[in-house]
């Protein structure tokens, strides 16, 4: 009974050890039937080229004028920020649908936000010091051709993938769709200025200008402006937790 006991012992360990090793074999030769990774490149040298060119470019702006070598370096801080932050506008509404992520979109509503108390800010002293308010010529009557064109402005958005910023940020990356949705923003952007003339005084001057100090005063458009952000970030977070559970 018990040499019986002990044969079956050493067979079930001789049958696990034989599997186990036919397991070991088996997965040893899938790992071999497998492409080799391949090694990603280094970019540290490309890194330096692209910074000392940032540098000669710079230099060779600040001797022509100080003030386009500035724009040379915020533009390429701000590309920098955009390229590595992912930050898209059109992707900020347009993930909520797709993905169910908000989480660029709680981010364009913290920009609006600090835009919000820093621009307020600067009017606000130019108006308790009684000089013109700066930026008064962007209050534009508000019509249903705002409507229109912020909608259709939307849907180019979402087809192109990309708004302008996001459309140069990924012609800078190699996308050379992009080069496509690039060609015919220029294109229609040179047809719309051309033809704004007509439009401003045939429909958008029909409009009705608001400013939003004027009718609530600077406390309460501060507050109002900022309490619709604060409602929007919290249905966004709201939706994102209901579409990841």
């Amino acid at each position: 009974m018990s040499e019986n006991n002990t044969s079956n012992i050493s067979s079930t360990k001789e049958a696990s050890t034989g599997s186990l090793s036919s397991r070991r074999s088996g997965s040893n030769g899938s790992a071999s039937r497998r492409r080799p990774r391949k090694k990603k490149k280094n970019q540290i040298p490309a890194g330096i080229l692209v910074v000392i060119i940032i540098l000669v470019v710079a230099s060779f702006l600040s001797k022509i004028s100080a003030t386009a070598s500035l724009y040379w370096i915020i533009g390429v801080s701000f590309g920098t920020v955009l390229q590595r932050g992912r930050f898209c506008f059109t992707a900020s509404m347009r993930d909520p649908y797709l993905t169910g992520s908000t989480t660029l979109t709680r981010a364009v509503l913290i920009a609006f936000a600090l835009t919000t108390i820093g621009f307020t800010a600067i009017k606000y002293g130019y108006f308790m010091k009684g000089l013109p308010i700066p930026g008064m010529g962007y209050v534009v009557p508000i019509s249903l051709a705002t409507i229109i064109g912020g909608f259709l402005f939307g849907i180019g958005m979402v087809i192109a993938g990309g708004c302008a910023s996001g459309t140069l940020m990924r012609i800078g990356e190699g996308f050379q769709m992009q080069l496509i949705a690039l060609t015919f923003f220029v294109i229609g952007s040179l047809w719309g200025a051309h033809d704004f003339g007509w439009w401003k005084y045939n429909v958008i001057s029909k409009g009705k200008s608001v400013f939003l100090p004027d009718v609530f005063g600077w406390t309460g458009a501060l507050i109002l402006q900022l309490g619709l952000i604060f409602v929007l970030y919290y249905v966004a977070q709201r939706y994102q937790e209901k579409q990841v559970h």
